[in-house]
């Protein structure tokens, strides 16, 4: 490729397909839980069960995560992206089949998981390492968008589709996205070996402000699944909202979130420290606050808001501080952040359903605000926050070559 890597309009094409694939993948991820009735009753199986294609999808996720990127750390990344994206396609269209059964579609969930775990560690590296170092954080706020449109538009659309054509049309739908991702990576992306990539280290490698991260994650995520797992039966016990009301709250909570994403993205290189403080505090208060003020529908709406444009760039910014400190390879260290926010999903509803005996679904959204305080606290004590990058530590600003 030359000393000066890909043409401009090629890693523009590359980061679009990148932000497509990360669209699809969570838009699949989670999409049965707008099909659920309509799953079940077809495949003759309990809501329960339809249920666990979404929750062992993100345990799985969660334990596959750092043995893929371990084990395939060497291979040309152009291979490997068109591997995991030919997965994808091929699990959306077996999803889609008429004959599936549900031993079948666990299956191919099963293999779409393994290649989401993967894929989410190495997305980060393979998309900056084509740009300057400097523009790590932006180029990370790019791809969040892409993910962050599976919940405002992907679900929602996927969901209607379903409704209107049966549960099957949407995967169908999910697995042409794949192919349209994978066509662009397959053609223009290089195939250099990984380690020749600015990206595929830290740029300030520390393994204490790795710890740091790797806790905010764990815990901001518990926290926020605490109460979140819950939140229709909150809606409903605690603010009064009926059901239509609900759906319009919901999509206020995307709409934020994807907002939250796209202001604070372009932020994270020039502000590493405020990216992430800012929305692990706001977090904090709007747990607090929809335990003390959830019984008023509008301070329910607008706290909501601000879960939701806090919650989805904290997620972001751990990620764009795992590229910086990372103390190993990137993908390993982005594959272990994963890892803890999968975790952080799962323990956070097994701690709110525990809870929910003992406190109600108001409760919960206390036990999670105390938790992410925890995280805060964790992030503001002097001698653990992560600073942000030193001028002494900035890398060449040439555009890399892509060797």
């Amino acid at each position: 490729m030359g000393s000066t890597g890909p043409a401009p309009w090629r890693r523009a094409v590359i980061v679009a397909a990148l932000m497509l694939a990360a669209f699809t993948f969570n838009t699949t991820e989670n999409l049965p839980v707008g099909l659920l009735s309509l799953m079940a009753g077809d495949l003759r199986v309990s809501l329960t069960a339809v249920g666990a294609l979404v929750s062992g999808y993100g345990l799985t996720v969660a334990v596959g995560s750092m043995p893929l990127a371990h084990v395939t750390r060497s291979v040309p990344r152009r291979y490997l992206m068109t591997g995991l994206l030919t997965v994808l396609a091929v699990a959306c269209w077996i999803s889609s089949l008429a004959a599936v059964s549900y031993g079948l579609l666990l299956a191919a969930r099963v293999a779409t998981a393994l290649a989401q775990a993967l894929f989410w560690a190495v997305m980060g590296p393979v998309a900056v390492g084509l740009f300057r170092p400097e523009r790590r954080g932006r180029i990370i706020g790019l791809l969040s968008v892409g993910g962050s449109l599976a919940t405002v538009a992907g679900v929602p659309a996927g969901t209607w589709l379903g409704g209107h054509g049966g549960w099957r049309v949407p995967f169908a739908v999910l697995g042409a996205l794949a192919v349209a991702s994978l066509l662009a990576v397959a053609a223009f992306l290089p195939t250099s070996p990984p380690r020749e990539s600015h990206a595929a280290y830290g740029a300030s490698p520390d393994r204490r402000r790795f710890a740091v991260v790797l806790t905010t994650t764990a815990l901001t995520v518990t926290g926020a699944f605490t109460g979140f797992t819950y939140l229709v039966a909150f809606l409903d016990d605690v603010s009064g909202f009926g059901r239509d009301g609900m759906s319009a709250v919901l999509l206020a909570f995307g709409a934020a979130s994807l907002a939250g994403v796209a202001v604070a993205g372009p932020l994270l290189d020039r502000y590493p420290r405020a990216t992430l403080t800012v929305p692990v505090a706001g977090q904090a208060v709007a747990l607090a606050g929809l335990y003390a003020g959830g019984g008023s529908r509008v301070a329910t709406v607008v706290l909501l808001m601000l879960l939701g444009a806090s919650v989805a760039p904290t997620f972001m910014a751990t990620q764009s501080q795992v590229l910086h400190v990372a103390p190993g390879r990137t993908e390993t260290a982005l594959a272990a952040n994963s890892a803890a926010f999968n975790v952080g999903v799962a323990a956070g509803a097994v701690l709110g359903g525990a809870l929910l005996p003992l406190t109600g679904t108001r409760g919960t959204f206390l036990v999670g605000a105390l938790l992410t305080a925890g995280a805060l606290a964790v992030l503001v004590w002097p001698f653990t926050a992560v600073p942000p990058p030193r001028p002494s530590e900035a890398v060449d600003a040439s555009e890399p070559g892509v060797r």
